[in-house]
């Protein structure tokens, strides 16, 4: 049985989009579609010291790139060079919160190469950094698709079609949100079967009062280390599960 999942780079991804990839064979990274402005391309949230979610923006130049597909979408740079760029308000930001957890400092060389040692120009690229190394540390063997490089040409339900049969999937997983758009009788047509992931965001104990939900992966992984993969999956649709809807 084949899964085919995918979806759009994000910015320091929640713990769904992990999920999403863990039950999958093949993971598109979907930077061939539009940019979407308050979406969480290029922003994330994490929890300050004041219990607070904060959220971490990438400036981008919309202006200046040359589409607003999102593999095009450039990374706005400031003028003055003697301050700070957001790659070290970003850092500092997760220093303030994190730096007493009990697994910062084991994660802590990924992200002073990620904010403090490289200049990223375009966002897609830097989201799929991220998305690599998470690949790594949440043992993710899935196979992953950069979609600009395969000139796929559907757009909504028919692009995620064509997703499925470009890898002859078995099963598509998707988010609940492709309920809105998905045409499951065209992809049943096709052999295959639609999941739609209805992901229960586990309830973990955390640092600074109440629990937050929905933050990034990091606050997990910076909390809970080699644990933080099994808490990202508990309580929910397990590969096995997945095989039985087949």
């Amino acid at each position: 049985m084949k899964v085919v999942s995918g979806h759009q780079p994000v910015y320091l991804p929640w713990l769904g989009l992990i999920h999403k990839a863990k039950l999958s064979d093949v993971f598109i990274y979907m930077d061939d579609v539009q940019y979407l402005s308050e979406d969480w391309n290029n922003r994330n949230r994490i929890k300050t010291a004041q219990g607070q979610p904060l959220w971490l923006t990438v400036p981008v130049d919309l202006k200046n790139s040359v589409t607003k597909t999102l593999k095009d979408i450039l990374i706005a740079t400031e003028n003055v060079p003697e301050k700070k760029q957001w790659q070290n308000k970003h850092f500092l930001s997760l220093q303030s919160s994190y730096a007493r957890a009990p697994f910062y400092k084991e994660y802590l060389p990924f992200f002073q190469w990620l904010y403090l040692e490289q200049k990223w120009e375009k966002l897609s690229d830097l989201n799929l950094a991220i998305l690599k190394q998470i690949f790594d540390w949440f043992k993710i063997s899935t196979e992953l698709i950069i979609a600009s490089e395969m000139n796929f040409q559907g757009i909504k339900s028919d692009l995620v079609l064509e997703h499925g049969l470009k890898f002859a999937a078995d099963i598509v997983l998707t988010g609940m949100h492709g309920k809105d758009y998905i045409q499951v009788d065209q992809f049943r047509e096709k052999g295959i079967r639609v999941i739609f992931q209805e992901y229960k965001h586990p309830t973990y104990e955390q640092r600074f009062g109440p629990f937050v939900s929905h933050l990034s992966f990091v606050d997990l992984l910076f909390q809970y280390g080699p644990e933080a993969e099994e808490i990202c999956l508990s309580g929910n649709l397990t590969r096995n599960e997945l095989e039985a809807c087949s």
